[in-house]
């Protein structure tokens, strides 16, 4: 990242690690947050730009855990460049990249492929999640120390459950050697079956196999069993329904070392978005009901789940433009994810204090990435939101490559304005 000498001034700061919340004014030099001072005191460097946050929120730069950039192997859907480039206009400095990637990234020449080409895009900063089973195929474990050696930051086979309990077990215990973190996608294959859509009255209405919610609840729960078993860390990913919430919730009551995620569309849609067959509400684990939607909300609330993470998973008409059984399963998220989470702010559901905490301390802080909140000192990584700002989604304005996201049209408020990632503005709407 270039070096640069910033001012922003007038903006409310709000950054839960360091308890800041209110008017303040950071003073960035080469690339790195220099103070954090009242408006009064604040001394503009004349060779410092000055940047008017006034009326707007700053934050710590927002971090995406869970993205899927596709590259190498399915550039036509998304690079890491228009990902990263997405990622930016939606306020994200931080993302973390699923390892299904065509070759799977399962090993040190994939990961450095991700890593180069993160570098070229010159954007947001990208740490890669390498696989937990060669090929994704849950039969063999991965090489974790080369992998944490090259740059991965945790394993996941996301997209795949690993089906196995033993090989499950000995990712945790491996994983955990190697402190690298395990995410898991909850679901029971044998459960799943063909189904394509929640499985409910809904379901039944519109002639489509139905996907039951203990798909999801009985693999959390056997993670659950295998994560106190070891001791090693635990991640469940893309959290969709209230049995998984309860039996997160008991387990963290225990002092198990679990934490959760869920993404947006699980707390803003329900199944019935899926009545007039838009395949861009076909998604993985499936639109739930009210009662889960509720649920996820109250979860979030209380602190059950721990992360927003979009789940942002481009396809292309190719994929999407089918009878509703036959596409495939995701929507992007990227450029989404704030404003969206922003309505649980505007519901009165959580304060902006833990919006912030969800999308941005807390994922770093789990993935151990250093450098929390703004921190002097620390590499001037920070989100300025104006959470007034109305839109309507237009995916046609989208940086992403794909298109298939379901809250195309819808009115929102809140948005990213700027992003700045190691002192170098990478977006900029200010």
């Amino acid at each position: 990242m270039e070096n640069s000498r910033y001012l922003i001034k007038g903006g409310c700061v709000i950054d839960p690690e360091t308890g800041i919340d209110g008017l303040f004014d950071i003073v960035i030099e080469d690339g790195k947050i220099a103070s954090i001072e009242n408006p009064q005191s604040a001394i503009r460097n004349p060779q410092s730009e000055l940047i008017d946050a006034s009326g707007k929120v700053v934050t710590p730069g927002l971090i995406d855990m869970h993205v899927h950039l596709r590259e190498p192997g399915h550039e036509y859907k998304e690079t890491i460049e228009t990902g990263c480039l997405a990622a930016a206009h939606g306020g994200f400095t931080t993302v973390c990249c699923m390892p299904n990637t065509d070759p799977v990234n399962d090993n040190q020449s994939v990961t450095d492929y991700i890593l180069k080409k993160a570098r070229t895009a010159e954007s947001v900063r990208v740490y890669p999640v390498g696989a937990i089973s060669r090929g994704l195929l849950g039969k063999s474990l991965a090489d974790y120390g080369e992998l944490k050696a090259t740059g991965v930051v945790a394993v996941s086979d996301d997209g795949n459950p690993v089906m196995n309990a033993q090989l499950m077990r000995r990712s945790l215990e491996y994983a955990k050697g190697f402190g690298l973190l395990v995410i898991v996608h909850c679901e029971d294959r044998n459960l799943t079956a063909n189904g394509v859509m929640n499985e409910g009255i809904t379901a039944t209405r519109l002639g489509l196999p139905g996907i039951p919610n203990a798909e999801e609840t009985v693999m959390v729960a056997r993670d659950i069993a295998l994560c106190e078993l070891t001791g090693a860390p635990l991640h469940i990913a893309h959290i969709s329904t209230e049995g998984s919430v309860l039996l997160i919730r008991e387990a963290k009551a225990r002092g198990l070392p679990v934490t959760a995620e869920t993404a947006p569309h699980y707390f803003s849609l329900t199944e019935e978005a899926v009545a007039n067959y838009d395949t861009n509400t076909r998604v993985h684990p499936p639109l739930r009901t009210g009662k889960d939607r509720d649920a996820i909300r109250t979860a979030l609330a209380d602190g059950t789940i721990d992360v927003i993470a979009s789940d942002h998973a481009p396809h292309s008409s190719i994929e999407k433009d089918l009878e509703f059984d036959q596409a495939a399963n995701g929507m992007i998220g990227l450029e989404t994810s704030l404003p969206l989470s922003l309505q649980l702010v505007e519901m009165g559901l959580i304060d902006l204090n833990v919006l912030v905490a969800k999308m941005s301390i807390n994922p770093a802080r789990i993935l151990n990435l250093g450098h929390i909140g703004l921190k002097p000192g620390n590499p001037a990584d920070l989100t300025i939101i104006d959470t007034e700002k109305k839109f309507t989604v237009d995916a046609d304005t989208f940086r992403s490559k794909s298109r298939n996201t379901p809250f195309n049209g819808w009115e929102l408020k809140g948005k990213a304005v700027l992003t700045m990632v190691g002192g170098k503005i990478v977006f900029d709407n200010l």
